[in-house]
């Protein structure tokens, strides 16, 4: 199966255009869940995909009987949250729509994508983020100036964390 973002844009263009809520495939031990959520009052961002493998080494099928294959899965390191930052009134926060590596680049030696001050039309580039090997650039939604680059570069990223923070023209 292939989980790259063209692959999940497609999944949510589907979700989008008809009356399904959730959608569930799984191939090669590869799932991938697209869940349709009721808008925030004051989110007009779109709701993001989220994918999971399970580890090769956790999968065990047990012999015989007709018994479905069991999953293990080993068990959950526990993550010290960080308070959000206070985000300035009027300021659009950019989020992370998958877990992965952020890179502020597209490779070491080359400038980055964005910095603080600079004006962003929506299609910017902003960043990559890397998750399963596939590097995912994230692009602005928005025009605006860039005000703060909140993730340094090359630090593990969560589903949903703010990423820069947004001043709209």
């Amino acid at each position: 199966m292939k989980t790259d973002l063209n692959y999940i844009k497609k999944l949510l263009k589907i979700l989008e255009a008809g009356d399904i809520n959730e959608i569930e495939i799984e191939e090669e031990g590869t799932r991938v869940k697209v869940v349709k959520s009721k808008p925030a009052e004051n989110n007009s961002a779109p709701q993001f995909v989220t994918y999971s493998a399970p580890p090769p080494a956790a999968a065990q099928i047990s012999g015989g009987g007709g018994e479905a294959p069991q999953v293990t899965a080993p068990p959950a390191k526990t993550v010290e949250k960080k308070e959000a930052p206070p985000v300035a009134e009027g300021t659009i926060e950019v989020r992370s729509p998958i877990v992965g590596t952020f890179y502020r680049a597209p490779s070491p030696n080359a400038d980055p994508y964005v910095q603080v001050g600079q004006q962003v039309t929506k299609g910017t580039i902003l960043c990559i983020i890397e998750a399963m090997k596939l590097m995912n650039e994230i692009e602005c939604d928005y025009e605006g100036k860039i005000v703060k680059i909140l993730v340094e570069n090359g630090q593990p990223v969560e589903y949903n964390q703010v990423l820069f923070l947004v001043e709209p023209n």
